[in-house]
């Protein structure tokens, strides 16, 4: 057995920041898992990425190896704070889950679809009446403030405050314009402070800011600054994803005139093929571990401390686990496999909300119109998402 390679100086399989088409990443990475399923970039001060389904759900289910607490996404923007529970490992991460989960349970996602889906109808038929919109620009990036303005019963002026700061800083993040996520970042924490001290003047029933705040694990409440790295965190994880995935969602539904047709027909399909979606396009490709020993994965020696890209985005495509993996396959048997929220412990308790969105925005988009086609170039964000910032679409509306 040959001995495991450490990292060499200088070693850079693949560059992070190569300009993208909306095919070009994952025909890369569809070469990365074949030929380098372990690599090594000297970009951001040098970092490794998994490739292979394999290899990122054995990093996922051992969380005493590899800690989220460093480093939680390559390139490292937790500039401002440690923010609960992505930043923490157990068993300090689970008191603060157990208070987030109560709130993303089918019962109350039931409770929020009528104002989800009423927003989501007001935004899309505003733009498909024009006959065209950017889809990213105009609703991936508005919509998902809405929501989480009422997810935290937000007023209607601190809703519009988060949209336009949450906008700015999904795009300094996708430009890698590090200042600007520092200040945006810091916004969001005043934010996040403000909306603390209203649940403290005056708490709410049925809301997680109270909620975070009245928690009493062990018998002590958790300490400010981490009730305030939780809701900052909370606010911002929500409008991250769905603005690089949502356009992405419509611009391949926009080339698909079939599955439009039969999804209009069927609209009780419309969930199985956001899950599809969700394997197909998954955004995150930066999630990120820390080993806190070293380690050998795929015969490269991973020294302790160096972070390392879980590249959720070419998993989701593995041939080896989804054939065909490369194309929508709608009812694909073993979806179950796919890890479109990341998958152990840290798996994304907002997960029931995302899907909701997403089957709402389809929901409405496709009562609303008879057809939709791209109109215009597909630009796209840069990683550490994987997704389009820009979507043209032209809609002609349902008579």
């Amino acid at each position: 057995m040959s001995e495991p390679v450490p990292a060499r100086p200088g070693e850079h399989d693949f560059d992070p920041l190569a300009p993208e088409t909306f095919t070009s990443a994952h025909e890369q990475y569809r070469e990365m898992r074949s030929r380098c399923p372990v690599a090594r970039s000297a970009t951001y001060g040098g970092f490794w990425a998994l490739f292979r389904h394999e290899d990122v759900r054995a990093v996922l289910a051992d969380s005493d190896t590899f800690t989220t607490s460093v480093q939680n996404v390559v390139p490292k923007f937790a500039f401002t704070g440690r923010r609960p529970p992505l930043h923490l490992d157990p068993p300090e991460h689970t008191d603060y889950r157990r208070v987030i989960n109560r709130f993303f349970t089918r019962g109350k996602m039931a409770e929020l679809e009528p104002a989800v889906r009423a927003h989501a109808r007001k935004l899309l038929t505003g733009l498909v009446a024009r006959g065209e919109a950017d889809v990213a620009a105009e609703y991936a990036r508005v919509f998902p403030a809405h929501v989480f303005a009422e997810f935290f019963h937000l007023p209607v002026e601190l809703a519009e405050r988060i949209e336009q700061i949450s906008a700015e800083y999904v795009r300094a993040i996708q430009v890698v314009d590090d200042e600007e996520v520092k200040r945006g970042s810091r916004v969001l924490y005043g934010i996040a402070a403000d909306v603390i001290e209203q649940r403290r003047a005056a708490p709410l029933d049925d809301d997680l800011t109270t909620a975070l705040l009245a928690a009493r694990p062990g018998g002590e409440p958790f300490p400010d600054e981490m009730v305030l790295g939780c809701v900052r965190q909370l606010l911002v994880t929500g409008m991250v994803a769905p603005s690089v995935f949502i356009g992405t969602m419509l611009a391949h539904l926009a080339s698909d005139k079939d599955l439009q047709a039969m999804l209009r027909a069927a609209p009780s399909r419309i969930p199985a093929a956001v899950e599809e979606y969700l394997r197909l396009y998954t955004p995150y490709r930066g999630m990120s571990r820390t080993p806190t020993r070293d380690v050998v994965i795929g015969g490269r020696l991973i020294r302790k401390d160096e972070p390392i890209a879980l590249v959720y985005t070419s998993a989701n495509r593995d041939e080896t686990v989804f054939p065909d993996g490369e194309n929508f396959v709608l009812d694909r048997p073993n979806l179950r496999e796919a890890i479109p929220f990341g998958a152990g412990i840290h798996a994304c308790p907002g997960a029931p909300l995302a899907r909701m969105m997403l089957v709402l925005t389809l929901d409405e988009l496709l009562a609303a119109t008879r057809d939709f086609s791209v109109a215009g170039e597909i630009l796209m964000a840069r990683w550490a998402e994987w997704g389009t910032r820009s979507v043209p679409l032209a809609f002609t509306a349902r008579e």
